[in-house]
């Protein structure tokens, strides 16, 4: 999967993962969610430092 379709995928799933949280729970599960948005957030700086580290291999 190309990098850039892999990075779009995280941030809809932290928007959706937060939406979700706000509408259909009242923000009652807003710890278990800034947990999950924190960990995807650590995973596309690891998916994007990847690529940069490659770009500059070549």
């Amino acid at each position: 999967m190309r990098t850039l379709t892999t990075l779009i995928i995280i941030i809809a799933v932290m928007h959706i993962s937060n939406i979700i949280n706000v509408t259909l729970l009242n923000g009652e599960w807003s710890g278990i969610v800034t947990w999950l948005s924190t960990i995807l957030f650590v995973l596309s700086m690891v998916v994007y430092s990847r690529e940069v580290n490659n770009y500059r291999k070549k």
